[in-house]
């Protein structure tokens, strides 16, 4: 089993990072972090290229090549982001958008199927104290991956993280340590 996170924010040792390592260490198993702050990813041209006769994948040559391969290989796949501007950061976005090449949802014409759904941990960590403050969103968010044929098994909203750091929030800790990996 593998599993590999993925670390939207653009601070590689800030709150989300924290509980991204905290799972993957809970893990007990192979693990693979990628913080997008040392990724070279460009943006989703919308050119359809991944799709034309002949072509296996995404046309940008960047270091999203590499995650592709890595996701090939996952049984789960841990997603954190920041909430800034009531929504994800552009670097979740742009993976996001770039899932295109290789992950495309049953109503599309180009919908292949899968052996297997990838588990998906979504981690949300937000400087507002309220947790519902966001919860449209993050529903939507979660809906979205559920279309996309991943296997939505958590999302963590983690608060209040402009006062507190994730690493000081106890009952987050206790959370994370009594959470169930059996992945």
């Amino acid at each position: 089993m593998k599993v590999i996170g993925f670390n939207a924010s653009p601070r590689k040792n800030g709150n989300t990072s924290w509980v991204i390592n905290k799972i993957l260490k809970k893990a007990n198993t192979e693990t693979q972090l990628y913080n997008f702050a040392d990724l070279n990813i460009k943006p989703c041209q919308g050119c359809s290229g991944c799709h034309r006769d002949g072509n296996n994948g995404c046309v940008i040559n960047d270091d999203m090549q590499k995650l592709y391969k890595e996701l090939e290989t996952t049984d789960t796949l841990i997603l954190g982001t920041p909430i800034y501007m009531g929504q994800m950061t552009a670097q979740a976005k742009t993976f996001i958008d770039r899932l295109f090449a290789h992950i495309s949802p049953r109503f599309s014409p180009h919908y292949k199927e899968k052996e297997k759904k990838i588990k998906l941990i979504l981690v949300f960590t937000q400087g507002n104290p309220d947790k519902g403050k966001f919860q449209v969103y993050i529903e939507y968010t979660k809906q979205m991956f559920q279309l996309l044929e991943f296997d939505v098994i958590e999302t963590i909203i983690v608060t209040g993280t402009r006062t507190t750091a994730a690493s000081e929030q106890e009952e987050l800790q206790n959370y994370l340590d009594n959470m169930d990996l059996s992945l």
